[in-house]
């Protein structure tokens, strides 16, 4: 009877002790230290870049903040700050470390931008549905290359929500995948554009290429009022707002495009603004691709 008593008291203490490790570890694992440093020769962005590149191989590393009238920068990061102290010495800018402390500001950051990333990715994804289901039925190339770049930035937003809280280095990866898959679609645009060029296309409806395009230029206009009211300089925001500025110039050029349509009863203009599409949309891969590096 005893043994059997302290065979049940051990287990619970078994018990006991992995559910403590379990909640310290949950209550630990986003636990993230914010190290703070006075750097007296960042006085403009070439310093400042200088630093990202230096620190952009180190994974323990979440978010950079500088500040640059003050010469002072926060690093978000997990583990010890050694490591980014020592990169940060070597490139003799007069560094100093300040303090260390937890931040659970970083985790709230997350949930802000996983929140606007949501509500963009949704924007996106609906007039992705309607302008390619409105591009087929009214023959619109316009229509149909704008529905493939707003798939391009779902996508991208896609993405962007995975990158929340990995390194600095995977957030640029996103934007790298994002940039080679909008070259990819405007490749396969391009080819699209020539086949009609070629007559294999009928006179698009205008008064659908207007209507539809207008209600994305709303969409757009609200997501690019979202991200940059979010004023975040993450890589992968930053790529999200390249693509939603292309989209809005793009709604207001097959809005223009669907005027001509009207005037002259011709595709000639649907084609010409799906080219320029595909230029803007090669445009924003470039941008993006070195906005990664």
């Amino acid at each position: 009877m005893q043994e059997n008593v302290e065979t049940k008291s051990r287990r619970l203490l078994c018990v006991l002790f992995v559910w403590q490790r379990e909640m310290s570890f949950k209550t630990n694992r986003n636990d993230m230290n914010k190290t703070i440093y006075t750097i007296s020769k960042m006085d403009c962005a070439s310093e400042e870049q200088m630093i990202r590149m230096k620190l952009q191989g180190m994974f323990n590393i979440s978010a950079l903040t500088f500040d640059i009238p003050n010469r002072t920068l926060q690093v978000v990061h997990s583990d010890s700050h050694d490591n980014i102290f020592a990169a940060l010495e070597s490139l003799k800018l007069d560094t100093k470390y300040v303090r260390t402390e937890l931040t659970e500001t970083f985790s709230e950051e997350h949930t802000s931008e996983r929140k606007l990333l949501y509500q963009v990715l949704a924007i996106n994804f609906f007039f992705f549905l309607l302008e390619m289901t409105t591009g087929f039925i009214s023959h619109s190339m316009g229509l149909v290359a704008d529905s493939l770049d707003m798939l391009a930035d779902a996508i991208v937003y896609g993405l962007s929500l995975y990158a929340i809280g990995h390194s600095i280095e995977k957030k640029k990866s996103v934007a790298k995948i994002s940039g080679y898959f909008q070259f990819t679609l405007a490749v396969i645009g391009f080819a699209e554009v020539v086949r009609r060029f070629l007559g294999l296309g009928e006179v698009p409806t205008f008064e659908m290429m207007i209507g539809i395009s207008f209600f994305a230029l709303i969409g757009n206009t609200a997501s690019l009022y979202l991200l940059q009211k979010s004023k975040s300089k993450e890589a992968h925001i930053q790529a999200s707002m390249i693509f939603t500025s292309n989209d809005v110039i793009v709604n207001i050029g097959v809005i223009v495009a669907g005027v001509l349509v009207y005037l002259t009863t011709s595709n000639l203009p649907d084609l010409i603004v799906g080219t320029a599409v595909f230029v803007l949309v090669v445009r924003g891969a470039y941008r993006i691709l070195q906005l990664s590096k």
